[in-house]
């Protein structure tokens, strides 16, 4: 009797540690840019059995790509299977800071948006509403993340930045900026109206659910405060963790896992 419940146990051990997140590249097609686009793709292992899921897009920064999740912060997919969740992670390509740019080969927002968001909804058993999609990211990505979600909070119902270029304005010479919104001194109505901190008028309290995450000794924490500071004084609820820590992929592998518990605690909201 022992020897048999010690085999059952050690078979229900052997069988919960092979459980893994299945991790896919796929190609999607963008018809805005007219070109084929890679995104990573993160489901949980029992995706097959199991219903809809709720979907978080996860940005990469400056002069990364889709892959940058997976090949520098492994381990955080297991939160697939952990909530019950799909992760995808889409190239942004190089600075595109995920907007439309007049440059033609440029039109990330459109792309993560809409076109990547159709393309996973067709392909996937996904919760096909705002109630079952959010939107993260690094850097870059958190700029994306917010920029994206508050101009189509049809689209997501929760979004978050790690590191985030939440103001832009104080680097107009970082990061191929100019050349995706022409320069600072030559387009400043551009540039206001495309930086994060200054789409608050965008937002009801309580409708689109929000966690920012920076470190103190990034260079983006003072444009992080005054940006929680300023969704403080418009009554606008959302989440606010500061912790030492810099601009790079230590803290981000921590900070994801604060996000994606954020995401799941969206998705399971009653």
């Amino acid at each position: 009797m022992k020897r048999t419940l010690l085999s059952l146990l050690i078979l229900l051990t052997i069988s919960f540690s092979t459980k893994a997140a299945v991790v896919d590249t796929v190609d999607t097609y963008s018809a805005a840019m007219k070109k084929n686009i890679k995104a990573v793709v993160i489901r949980p292992d029992n995706y097959a059995t199991a219903g809809e899921m709720p979907v978080v897009y996860l940005l990469h920064g400056y002069s990364g790509n889709y892959a940058d999740w997976v090949k520098k912060a492994a381990g955080f997919q297991k939160a697939a299977d952990l909530y019950q969740m799909m992760i995808v992670c889409p190239d942004g390509g190089f600075g595109s800071w995920y907007w439309d740019s007049p440059d033609p080969a440029f039109k990330y927002e459109t792309y993560v948006a809409k076109e990547l968001v159709a393309f996973v909804d067709s392909k996937y058993k996904t919760i096909k509403d705002r109630k079952g999609r959010a939107i993260t990211g690094l850097s870059m990505g958190g700029h994306g993340g917010l920029y994206l979600a508050f101009r189509h909070q049809d689209v997501f119902g929760a979004a978050g930045s790690m590191s985030g270029g939440v103001d832009i304005r104080p680097f107009p010479n970082n990061w191929d900026m100019a050349k995706r919104l022409g320069k600072y001194a030559e387009k400043p109505k551009e540039w206001e109206e495309n930086t994060v901190i200054n789409m608050l008028h965008l937002l009801t309290p309580n409708t689109l659910s929000l966690i920012i995450d920076c470190g103190r000794e990034d260079f983006f924490f003072e444009v992080n405060e005054k940006l929680h500071r300023e969704l403080a004084y418009r009554n606008i609820p959302h989440d606010y963790i500061v912790r030492p820590g810099a601009h790079n992929w230590a803290y981000w592998t921590n900070a994801v896992q604060y996000q994606l518990l954020f995401m799941s605690n969206f998705f399971n909201r009653k």
